[in-house]
């Protein structure tokens, strides 16, 4: 199981991990806790999607098809039949935004209530290994640090003989410097990208070498990877040259699909990295 806090966050954190699993037989699950009321849209001709109602369901829909790609099972973060078809929070944006305030904002939901409805799922579920990000939520969105602390509550409470190991997403710096180098070497110039300069400042979630401890490396499910990100075209941009694939947000900042993600474990009484 893989639990994130928007559409999309599924297949550019751990797309490469549900498709390699898939692939394998296994049954894979992605929860997604909002429906990104708030994202950024790319493309002219869907703008006006942006700030509307409408954003949310349309990007529902993104999710469903990118699901489909990827081979796995989905629910949303809700209660009873609500968590089919629609989350019990919504977006909350970045901090201080208007949206971190909305009543239903899942940044300033009660983690007990949202790790409860969790860890009804992963009762019924019963899956061997979760995924989700670090205390820093990958980047530091406030959705994405609320998905670590009520995926966290929700592992610790379960009972021990059905607890599943619980493990972050995070990336070596030796595979960020040779990403950046990649990139450099293979986006062209004009194309309107920006290429992340290699002494430009990490994410939290790139760490030391010798912090992540386990791997999925499957360059052959990267096709599965894109195929997935084109479903999402309100937030993702693929540029899928063969053999050199690498995607941009709405930042126009480049980044690699390079078919590997690292990971290391949590410790669910703690919240903390396994030393």
């Amino acid at each position: 199981m893989a639990v994130h806090a928007h559409p999309d966050d599924e297949t550019l954190a751990s797309g490469v991990a549900l498709a390699h699993h898939a692939a394998r037989g296994d049954v894979v699950h992605v929860i997604t806790a909002t429906l990104g009321e708030e994202g950024e849209v790319i493309p002219a001709d869907l703008a006006h999607l942006e700030g509307d109602p409408s954003l949310g369901p349309h990007r529902a829909g993104e999710l469903d098809r990118a699901m489909a790609e990827l081979g796995v099972e989905h629910d949303y973060l809700a209660a009873g039949a609500s968590r089919l078809t629609r989350p019990r929070w919504r977006d909350s944006g970045m901090a201080g935004s208007e949206a971190a305030a909305h009543p239903r904002a899942f940044a300033g939901a009660p983690v007990a209530e949202a790790a409860e409805l969790l860890a009804e799922r992963l009762g019924i579920l019963l899956p061997d290994l979760v995924i989700t990000y670090d205390q820093h939520g990958g980047y530091g969105h406030p959705d994405h640090i609320q998905t670590h602390r009520v995926t966290v509550a929700a592992v610790a409470a379960l009972p021990e003989a059905v607890r599943p190991r619980l493990y972050a997403v995070l990336t070596p710096r030796s595979w960020a410097l040779e990403d950046r180098a990649w990139l450099a070497e293979h986006v062209p110039e004009g194309n309107g990208l920006t290429v992340p300069a290699a002494d430009d400042p990490w994410p939290p979630s790139v760490v030391d070498d010798a912090v992540v401890t386990h791997a999925v490396v499957d360059p052959a499910v990267v096709a599965d990877q894109v195929r997935a990100l084109r479903e999402h075209p309100t937030q993702v941009t693929v540029m899928d040259d063969a053999d050199a694939p690498y995607y941009a947000l709405s930042n126009n900042i480049a980044a690699r699909l390079a078919g590997r993600e690292g990971f290391a474990e949590i410790d669910p009484g703690t919240g903390e990295l396994v030393p």
